[in-house]
C-alpha cells in the first residue's frame, strides 16, 4: 500500500475507515451492555476462565490505595511482571518487569525503578489517569509471558502479540505486533511497534510497518521479517474464532500471546480494535466483512469458520 494514494484507491482495496468502522460494525455489531466484559482486563481474564480459555496467571489486583501496604508482599517473590491498568487502553499505563537489580526493579527497556517508583505509578492508575474517560480505575499484576523461542529475532525487551480481527465469528484479519526499544518493550503500533501482516492462511508474513511506513528488518535486531512464520497457527485461528461465542461481541480484536511452555493464551480483548491492521496487511478490510455480512445463515461451528477465512480471505 502506498504512503501517498487516492481516496478511489482507498475504496478500490476495500479500506475500512474510522466513520464506517464504528457506525457500521462497532455500533451495530457490539451490543453496549456487553462492553464491560472486554473493556476491564479483569472481567475478560475472568469470563476466559469460565470458558476454559488460558490466560498469563493474575498476580494480584489493587483496587484501593490502603491495599499498597500489601504490594511489596505481592512483588517480593518475583522476577518478572506485568502491572497495567484494568481499564486502560492503547497499552497506557502497562509497565512491564523484567527482571531485579537489588532493590531495585528493571523495566524492559533497561531503566530502573524504585518500590517508590511502583507506588506512584499505580496511585496513578488508581486516580484514572490511564483509564477510558478518565474513571477510577483498578491495578493488575500479572505474570510476564515468556515468549516462544521463534520471536526472540522479532522482538526487543517484551512479548509480541497477535491481534485477530473477529468478524461474527470469522477471522478476517491478522498481524503480529513486535516490541521495540521505543516502545518500551509494549507492543503498541503508536508507541513504536511494528505491526506484521500476517497470511491467514499459513501464519506467514505478508510484510511490516512502523510508525505507518513500511520496514522490512526489526530496527533493534536487524531481523528480515519475511523470513516469520508462526507456529500453532492453527490452534490461534480457533482460539480468536471462538471469542465470539465467549463475548458476544460481533467485532473484536483478540490478542494473544504465544507463551513457550504454556501455548496460545488470551490477553485481552478490544470492542474499538485499531484500523493499522490494514496498512501491515497491504489490504482493506471492508470486501472481507461484506462477504461474510452476504452470508445467507450464521455459521455456528468454529472449525468451519477458520476454514473458510483459511481459504477464502487470503
Amino acid at each position: 500500500m502506498a504512503f501517498f494514494i487516492r481516496p478511489s484507491e482507498l475504496k478500490a482495496i476495500g479500506v475500512l475507515g474510522m466513520n464506517r468502522r464504528n457506525v457500521g460494525y462497532i455500533s451495530r455489531y457490539n451490543p453496549r451492555h456487553l462492553y464491560p466484559s472486554v473493556d476491564n482486563k479483569l472481567n475478560t481474564k475472568q469470563l476466559a476462565q469460565q470458558w476454559g480459555v488460558t490466560t498469563p496467571p493474575l498476580l494480584g489486583v489493587i483496587e484501593a490505595l490502603w491495599q499498597l501496604r500489601h504490594l511489596d508482599t505481592i512483588l517480593s517473590p518475583l522476577k518478572q511482571w506485568v502491572v497495567k491498568p484494568t481499564r486502560g487502553s492503547g497499552g497506557k499505563g502497562i509497565w512491564v518487569i523484567v527482571g531485579r537489580d537489588g532493590d531495585d526493579y528493571v523495566k524492559a527497556n533497561g531503566s530502573l525503578l524504585t518500590t517508590f517508583d511502583i507506588h506512584r505509578h499505580i496511585n496513578n492508575i488508581l486516580g484514572g489517569l490511564y483509564s477510558l474517560g478518565g474513571q477510577p480505575d483498578s491495578a493488575m499484576i500479572e505474570d510476564r509471558v515468556e515468549c516462544d523461542s521463534v520471536f526472540d529475532r522479532y522482538t526487543f525487551g517484551g512479548v509480541p502479540d497477535i491481534r485477530v480481527i473477529i468478524f461474527q465469528g470469522f477471522p478476517v484479519m491478522a498481524m503480529l505486533r513486535c516490541s521495540t526499544a521505543s516502545s518500551d518493550g509494549r507492543a503498541n503500533l503508536h508507541q513504536g511497534a511494528i505491526g506484521v501482516g500476517i497470511d491467514l492462511a499459513t501464519g506467514k508474513s505478508l510484510g511490516a510497518v512502523q510508525n505507518g511506513r513500511l520496514v522490512y528488518q526489526h530496527p533493534d535486531t536487524g531481523c528480515d521479517f519475511s523470513e516469520l512464520q508462526i507456529p500453532h497457527w492453527r490452534t490461534i485461528m480457533e482460539l480468536s474464532a471462538s471469542c465470539y461465542e465467549m463475548t458476544g461481541l460481533g467485532y473484536i480484536g483478540c490478542d494473544i500471546v504465544l507463551d513457550k511452555e504454556r501455548g496460545p493464551m488470551i490477553l485481552e480483548l478490544n470492542a474499538r480494535p485499531g484500523l493499522a491492521i490494514q496498512l501491515a496487511s497491504g489490504i482493506g478490510l471492508m470486501h472481507r466483512l461484506q462477504t461474510i455480512e452476504a452470508m445467507p445463515a450464521p455459521v455456528t461451528d468454529v472449525a468451519e469458520r477458520v476454514d473458510y477465512a483459511q481459504q477464502f480471505f487470503v
